[in-house]
């Protein structure tokens, strides 16, 4: 247990590299799915673009989905979103930029998906099959079909074992010219998504670094503050379930000493320990009024440190407004005021 609870304690303080080797896995996965996918197309022209099409957009829909779910701070996203304004106002800039690198990282999976659905060439092969031009890739001589007909005939280009119009356009150069085209599509795919990241990544911060480091910094904190809290309530219903247990044995033996004429025993120190670990919160009337209370207001960002000399250019104002604050203080101050 104890191996356990350090590989729990390393990935919560490496979170974030956590989290980019997940999205790592999700697209080497993506690739892997794709590669181990029996691909059939239908090879009917009602069928073959929504098939190709499906294929195409559905799983990187879900990856994305699924890349937000296995994102911890999805939930803490929801929750400052959601939660009443109280003394602690919300900003929308640390909102935006927690959604955006959430979605940077579901994002990869899906990114891989369709650029190796586009590079193969099958999904688009499927789906515009029946869009082949006859006039500059067929044989022209060939007597003229019907419109439906001609459909049917082309719809079953990706089905070579059952395709019977080679006097048409032949197989291999329909399948040729549609995979070109797909592979085309594919890299300039990837192109777009690389300078997309690069610009993302890159030149964001180059152009509003001031915003960006205050979004990256409140959005760093929210995340502390909120595990900090969790810990601190950890701690809390420990021991206030060990007082509560010694408590009731303690009641019990006097219960049975004065049954039987036995003297009860003594409290341990431990019991003291855990006492003053409950910050005076004995009951559960007053546990959930204090966390129905950090959820409705929560404290204000505002230390008020001692101010510093001048003299070396900081004034105690402008610290007072500047001062990072502690999070595992201010729980703390807030258990011990409530």
């Amino acid at each position: 247990m104890d191996k356990f609870r350090m590989i729990f304690q390393f990935l919560q303080s490496n979170q974030e590299s956590f989290m980019n080797g997940i999205c790592g896995i999700m697209a080497l996965a993506s690739a892997q799915i794709y590669s181990a996918f029996d691909f059939n197309c239908p090879c009917l022209p009602h069928y073959n673009l929504a098939y190709g099409l499906g294929i195409l957009l559905v799983p990187p829909f879900i990856l994305f989905l699924l890349g937000f779910v296995m994102n911890n701070n999805v939930s803490m996203l929801a929750e400052e979103w959601r939660r009443p304004q109280g003394q602690r106002g919300k900003d929308p800039a640390v909102l935006r930029y927690m959604f955006c690198s959430m979605a940077q990282r579901a994002m990869i999976a899906p990114v891989v998906w369709v650029s190796v659905t586009l590079l193969d060439g099958k999904c688009i092969t499927c789906a515009f099959c029946t869009s082949v031009s006859v006039e500059t890739l067929g044989n022209t001589s060939h007597p003229g079909l019907p419109q439906e007909e001609m459909k049917r005939v082309l719809a079953r280009i990706p089905c070579k074992e059952i395709y019977d119009g080679q006097e048409l356009i032949a197989n291999e150069v329909a399948v040729r010219y549609l995979r070109c085209i797909s592979q085309a599509l594919g890299w300039c795919f990837v192109l777009l998504m690389t300078t997309l990241a690069f610009l993302v990544r890159s030149l964001r911060p180059c152009f509003t670094q001031a915003a960006f480091l205050k979004s990256r910094y409140w959005s760093h904190y929210i995340d502390i503050e909120r595990k900090l809290f969790d810990e601190t309530c950890t701690e809390h219903a420990r021991s206030f379930a060990k007082v509560c247990i010694q408590q009731f044995f303690e009641g019990m033996s006097t219960d049975l000493a004065a049954a039987r004429c036995h003297p009860p025993r003594k409290a341990t120190a431990d019991a003291g320990e855990a006492t003053e670990k409950l910050l005076g919160i004995t009951d559960q009337g007053t546990m959930n009024t204090a966390l129905k209370s950090w959820h409705r207001c929560k404290p204000a960002l505002h230390l008020h440190p001692p101010a510093l000399p001048s003299g070396n250019g900081w004034m105690g104002e402008e610290q007072s407004h500047t001062h990072s604050p502690v999070p595992r203080r201010e729980v703390a101050a807030y258990y011990s005021g409530v």
